[in-house]
């Protein structure tokens, strides 16, 4: 029997006919916001590089986070750019130190209505800006910075985070995070596993925001090469080995391959990073006239969404969660 001519049009008619037939949703629960908290500054610092986007204090912090929540919001990162650094990074460990005043803050003020997340690296607090300790060499000594993100994880689990988010690409990282959360009785405590994390051009404005630019050299001897996606999927597979709750592919936009391959061959769930650099890109387009911000933010978002990323960590997610919610 023939098949019927096929008419697609006539589902595409009118936005009720679309609507009904979308296969891709978009929703604010979908969306985790990166926040940065720098301390010493008596007011927000706005970033050149990431319009809209600033460095809070304690206080702004707080504002920003309850105004999220009440957009539907569900998930927060927190980046802190602290007022000293020093060869091994020790205010990332620091009880007193400006992310975990962070954190204390963001749960203080959302409690567990919100998943409140601490990045784990060094980067932000090393003098060097490098990921992990150095050896005389100047190369990072792998298992030496495994002991500090212990100390990080636990700094951070105690300050609140519900979940802490490891970085720095370190082999075995995840795998002794997990334990050191375990043994201080942090068993609930989740791992948001940066898995396959490239080292991409598109970090730029983010080094501005977290003031976090390597003083020499690059990240490339521990963040991935871009070329591989059958390597993605084998550091995807090791970090849920070790225990890993959600995985993540970062950034978004160039690796949107990698996101399908990830989330079709090990049905975890995913996160994608959508990252300073592809922020700025639109941000730069809309200022300049030459995009509908609007539409090309939402187009972003579910291209990532489509892609297979149950999460999408995202600087837009506060003026997304707004447009959604209007229509």
């Amino acid at each position: 029997m023939p098949f019927p001519e096929q008419r697609p049009r006539r589902l595409r008619r009118t936005p009720a006919l679309r609507a009904l037939v979308r296969e891709t949703d978009l929703a604010p629960r979908h969306l985790i916001a990166p926040l940065f908290v720098k301390e010493g500054v008596e007011g927000p610092v706005p970033i050149p590089s990431m319009p809209g986007q600033v460095q809070h204090t304690l206080e702004s912090l707080r504002k920003e986070a309850r105004e999220l929540a009440e957009r539907g919001i569900l998930g927060i990162v927190l980046f802190g750019v602290p007022a000293r650094k020093d060869a091994e990074g020790s205010e990332a460990w620091n009880p007193e130190g400006i992310a975990q005043r962070g954190l204390r803050a963001l749960h203080d003020e959302l409690g567990d209505d919100a998943v409140v997340m601490g990045d784990l690296c060094l980067d932000e607090y090393t003098d060097h800006g490098h990921c992990g300790l150095l050896t005389e060499g100047g190369e990072v000594d792998n298992d030496a910075t495994l002991e500090r993100y212990r100390w990080v994880a636990l700094a951070q689990a105690e300050a609140g985070a519900h979940m802490v988010a490891p970085s720095g690409m370190m082999d075995g990282q995840v795998g002794a995070i997990r334990e050191a959360l375990d043994e201080a009785g942090f068993e609930r405590t989740g791992i948001l596993a940066y898995a396959a994390k490239f080292a991409s051009a598109f970090y730029g404005p983010f080094r501005d925001a977290a003031e976090c630019a390597p003083r020499f050299g690059d990240r490339a001897g521990y963040q991935m090469d871009p070329p591989n996606a059958d390597e993605a999927l084998r550091e995807v597979w090791a970090d849920i080995g070790e225990g890993a709750d959600v995985v993540m592919v970062k950034p978004a936009l160039p690796y949107l391959d990698v996101v399908r391959r990830v989330k079709d061959e090990t049905g975890y769930p995913v996160a994608a990073y959508n990252v300073s650099g592809e922020y700025a890109m639109l941000k730069a387009a809309a200022g300049n006239g030459w995009i509908d911000e609007r539409r090309a933010v939402l187009e972003v978002l579910t291209s990532i969404r489509r892609a297979g990323a149950d999460l999408v960590l995202t600087y837009h997610a506060r003026d997304a969660a707004a447009w959604l919610a209007s229509g």
